[in-house]
């Protein structure tokens, strides 16, 4: 019997027992990317108990293990909490789709395992933003611990962590053309684009091992449930951390009907994410008083960044369609889906066995920007991301979007029960400098996707379409067909604890009450350049560290990337 098994029937007998309440030295609040790595590492000596709380269930899926069904679970309200954004006056009054894992492994179970660390400046910003201790040379050897790179490690690379991550195959040629026409519109070529030099075009690695989706889950937590001193709890409803004053002893959570309670020796984590983290913080009285008292929740510590400072990256897809039958359109009819699940299930390989996300890059949208802040996704099929609309023909695509938007938005409370859905308003494209950065994007990709490589295979500008050239008409393409790449972050931010924007601290205790600390996404400082699933378990790698009292692993001092001309040139 599966540990997980183990743990579930043994939640159901304490069901019918009564009421209880237990101790663990740890309680983690949710098993995402954060959770799973706190509650391995958390564990790992056998000398803390701990006790993990998860209101999704379990992973074991087809549609979370397969590499290329990535937008299946995404769409299943058994795996997505899904939120949705109140309307965004930039953007039409849109309502956009915010998904979020609810699962265990979180929204790495649902997302697009596309590994990227972030560029290495974006944690030089982050040091000089308050958050000591976090600057590139002290954070890459958290990135190296995390990682099993198939390819090898170096410098950069980590080759023995427990998060695998692998390039595709590059079989379909039309990846060849994407690096290629890179190349002839003047961009650098990246060897490796979370080694020592993100800027450029080049391979795209992905959390996959073994032909399986790499989650947080698989990497983390799956191998740490056999411990007897780690304790997972599937659909356990956490509705408010318990405080005795400024100290966090426990949580209250509901498993079916029940309520229970559960005191934690040493500390309250919260890992529940850049929506649920503000929101659970809030209900239990850590947040800003007027919202609390609009509620009629009880003040515990005022703290009015809670919830503030939310980002997240947009995007469209720029469509081209192909005169070649050579993209993955072949392979959308049923009778062909049905091989392609029936080798993965057999050998793990073939098309099921990636995200299909395999070449990308990161370029500067203007000079005058010390590094790149727009990134590249390129697919050989025209199709959105979460697969609800898919091109009538052969095309080729490449997801472009800005990566540090000075856009910022919020999240807060519709009402004081964890179960009703907080608000949420991302305040999309409030900048003038979104709105340059954005037509940019299209010019640029149109610039490549008219380079020689092309030739061959270039059809028709599905979208955004030729005749869409002019400020105002791009402009109103954004408007209507810009989407979220699903990061949401950076609400309970990270700094120096005497700073009034600052929700935790650099060992992410938070500021004001003890024994509680919030791990995961919400806390970093600002966004990272690129997704965000591998600077999230490089955050828990980090801070379990904190949370233990070890000392940080020693400063790495490899070099790091900058144009030489980015002043003066764009490329």
């Amino acid at each position: 019997m599966s540990r997980c098994a183990t743990s579930i029937r043994h939640t159901e007998r304490e069901q019918h027992s009564g009421a209880q309440v237990e101790e663990f030295d740890y309680v983690i609040i949710g098993a995402g990317s954060a959770g799973c790595v706190l509650a391995d590492r958390l564990s790992e000596d056998g000398r803390n108990s701990v006790l993990v709380l998860e209101y999704g269930g379990s992973d074991r899926s087809i549609y979370i293990q397969m590499p290329t069904a990535l937008s299946i679970p995404m769409n299943m309200p058994r795996y997505n909490w899904g939120f949705q954004s109140e309307p965004e006056p930039q953007l039409g009054g849109r309502r956009i789709a915010t998904p979020r894992g609810k699962v265990l492994g979180g929204s790495s179970s649902i997302n697009g395992m596309v590994y990227v660390r972030g560029n290495p400046m974006d944690f030089e910003r982050w040091r000089d933003e308050g958050a000591a201790g976090w600057s590139y040379s002290e954070v890459l050897p958290y990135f190296r611990r995390a990682e099993h790179r198939a390819e090898g490690g170096n410098e950069y690379r980590g080759d023995s962590g427990k998060l695998q991550t692998c390039y595709g195959t590059l079989r379909n040629p039309l990846h060849a053309a994407w690096l290629k026409a890179g190349e002839q519109a003047g961009y650098l070529r990246s060897s490796d684009l979370n080694g020592g030099q993100q800027e450029g075009f080049g391979r795209l690695d992905m959390t996959v091992g073994g032909g399986r989706r790499c989650s947080a889950a698989n990497a983390y937590l799956r191998p740490a449930m056999r411990r007897r001193n780690l304790t997972v709890r599937p659909h356990a409803m956490v509705t408010r951390i318990e405080f005795d004053g400024a100290l966090a002893t426990g949580v209250r959570y509901r498993l079916g009907e029940q309520e229970r309670s559960v005191q934690a020796r040493r500390e309250v984590i919260l890992s529940a994410g850049s929506i649920g983290s503000p929101q659970l913080l809030k209900v239990s009285g850590v947040g800003p008083p007027a919202e609390l008292a609009a509620q009629g929740i009880p003040l515990v510590r005022a703290l009015p960044p809670v919830g503030e400072n939310l980002q997240d990256h947009l995007e469209f897809y720029f469509q081209v369609a192909c005169k070649e039958p050579i993209t993955l359109y072949s392979s959308t009819s049923p009778l062909n889906r049905l091989l392609i699940g029936m080798r993965w299930l057999l050998f793990h390989n073939g098309l099921g066995a990636s995200n299909h996300f395999e070449t990308g890059g990161f370029i500067r949208s203007r000079a005058g920007i010390r590094y790149a802040n727009l990134q590249f996704h390129f697919l050989p099929m025209a199709v959105t991301y979460d697969g609800s609309t898919l091109a009538k023909e052969h095309g080729f695509q490449a997801h472009i979007g800005p990566m540090r938007s000075q856009s910022r938005g919020w999240v807060r409370l519709k009402s004081p029960r964890i179960e009703d859905q907080p608000r949420i308003f991302f305040n999309y494209m409030s900048q003038p400098e979104d709105w340059e950065e954005m037509r940019a994007c299209v010019r640029l990709t149109r610039e490549v996707f008219a380079q020689p490589a092309f030739d061959r295979y270039r059809g028709r500008e599905m979208q955004p379409g030729a005749e869409v050239q002019t400020d105002s008409q791009i402009d109103e393409f954004i408007r209507q067909r810009v989407e979220t790449a699903y990061h949401p972050s950076c609400s309970c931010r990270m700094g120096a604890a005497d700073d009034p924007r600052s929700v935790v601290d650099p060992q992410g205790r938070v500021v004001g009450v003890e024994r509680l600390r919030v791990v995961d996404s919400s806390i970093m400082p600002s966004i990272t350049t690129g997704n965000l699933n591998a600077p999230t378990i490089m955050i828990a790698e980090k801070l379990a560290d904190a949370i233990l009292g070890r000392k940080p692993l020693e400063p790495s001092q490899t070099p790091i990337f900058q144009a030489a001309d980015w002043e003066r040139r764009q490329r």
